[in-house]
């Protein structure tokens, strides 16, 4: 239906993200407790018709790579696929990608073994729900040679990200990248009459920020490629393309996230369970896909949950849970209170460890998740954890960032490490 081929940039290190990236990258950190980032991007390709589909990754990069094996299969009377394209060492280039111009540049000649009529690029670790569709019609129909998808962010949030200057027509004049410059942000307010015609209300605060979303004319993305000093496309190819090519903005109203630090993360997942969540995972006609997984309903008996997820596979036995999100597999055992907690679950069941290459655990060591008499308040559990009896973790808004051997405080937020074994009657 769509002759167009997507790149999704399968990200950096995530220094941001640290330390749920300490052992992989950042697109495959899971979400809402089963999925994956990478998730999201590549169902909303599915759902938009698009099924020829290239993974670019570098670091950290082997969990993501057995995920997307294990879960993007379609079927031999489909011409789709999902493919991987690690980093690789060629007669041309030797070196690691230096950016995400430069990651698409190396790979360019697989990108382009298949003929296409655009190729859309996108980041690896958003949040949103989009038809790519309707950004492929606009870009046709208005002959564009680059279309930059936006979303409308505030002047606090404008410097974290890409913002541009565009006319009332919507024709891109000047992009920027992360400036901290408050003259540059004043140049950069968005005219008045693009946001009313998307039905939102103007003010001197209002900025087009870009969501890492680009459609490029496969010619156009080749010869502007061809300058091997530009690595990146924020910082270098968008802004040096603009001058010389037809670049447009098209506007998208709906919930976007950049999942890009813990704060954003944790209130991006403890909001799912919220009565009118601002993004919901509950949509029929548009799901996030992910590894199929043949586990047990989850069990809940003589507790009290509020306001949570609870995913499946899951043995909850006499506990308070609130405002949390609880992974995957996970245990909670009596009395344990969890407040404001996003468990990512565990990777197998207590005893199948040794199935995956684990030892076993020793005699004094904690069962796969958290004990009995746990009280647990914001705080990120990763995978594999074994929190015993007694342990009481606290953090608090605003509290300073510190560390400690087997966990980290990041933006008010404690994050256990994964496989983190926390002795009985600890206090962090």
């Amino acid at each position: 239906m769509r002759n167009v081929t997507t790149v999704i940039l399968g990200g950096g290190r995530g220094t941001r993200l640290f330390p749920l990236t300490l052992e992989r990258a950042k697109p495959a950190v899971a979400f809402a407790g089963k999925y994956r980032l990478i998730d999201i991007p590549i169902s909303n390709c599915i759902n938009s018709g698009l099924k020829r589909v290239f993974v670019l990754t570098q670091f950290l990069s082997a969990s993501m790579h057995r995920h997307i094996m294990q879960t993007y299969q379609f079927d031999m009377f489909t011409d789709g696929f999902v493919d991987i394209l690690a980093a690789e060492q060629t007669p041309q280039g030797q070196d690691w990608y230096q950016g995400t111009a430069d990651a698409v540049r190396a790979t360019l000649r697989h990108l382009t073994y298949y003929k296409a009529d655009q190729v859309l690029i996108l980041s690896g670790d958003h949040l949103y729900r989009m038809d790519y569709g309707e950004l492929i019609e606009f870009h046709r129909e208005n002959r564009a040679d680059i279309t930059l998808c936006v979303h409308p962010v505030t002047r606090q949030e404008a410097p974290r990200m890409g913002v541009l200057r565009a006319d009332e027509s919507g024709q891109v004049q000047e992009f920027v990248e992360k400036s901290q410059d408050p003259s540059v942000l004043d140049r950069f307010a968005a005219p008045t009459r693009l946001f009313e015609s998307l039905g939102l209300p103007p003010g001197p605060d209002r900025y087009l920020g870009s969501m890492g979303v680009y459609v490029f004319q496969p010619e156009v993305l080749t010869q502007i490629l061809s300058d091997t000093t530009h690595t990146d496309f924020g910082k270098q190819l968008i802004p040096a393309a603009i001058p010389r090519y037809r670049v447009l903005a098209f506007p998208f109203v709906g919930y976007w996230q950049d999942i890009g630090t813990i704060g954003s993360f944790f209130e991006a997942n403890i909001s799912l369970a919220q009565a009118n969540p601002p993004f919901s995972l509950y949509s029929p006609r548009w799901p996030f896909y992910t590894r199929s997984r043949s586990l047990p309903p989850s069990r809940v008996i003589h507790s009290d949950i509020r306001d949570s997820l609870i995913v499946e596979g899951s043995d909850i036995d006499g506990a308070h849970i609130t405002d949390s999100i609880v992974g995957v597999r996970s245990s909670v055992r009596k009395e344990t209170f969890l407040k404001d907690v996003v468990m990512l679950g565990a990777d197998f069941y207590e005893g199948e460890q040794v199935l995956y290459g684990g030892e076993p655990p020793g005699p004094d060591t904690p069962p796969l998740g958290i004990g009995r008499a746990c009280t647990i308040e914001r705080a990120i559990i990763d995978k594999n954890a074994r929190i015993g009896d007694r342990v009481c973790i606290r953090s608090q808004l605003g509290q300073p960032d510190r560390e400690g051997e087997l966990y980290w405080v990041r933006d008010g937020i404690t994050i256990i490490k994964k496989g983190a074994v926390i002795p009985p009657n600890t206090e962090i």
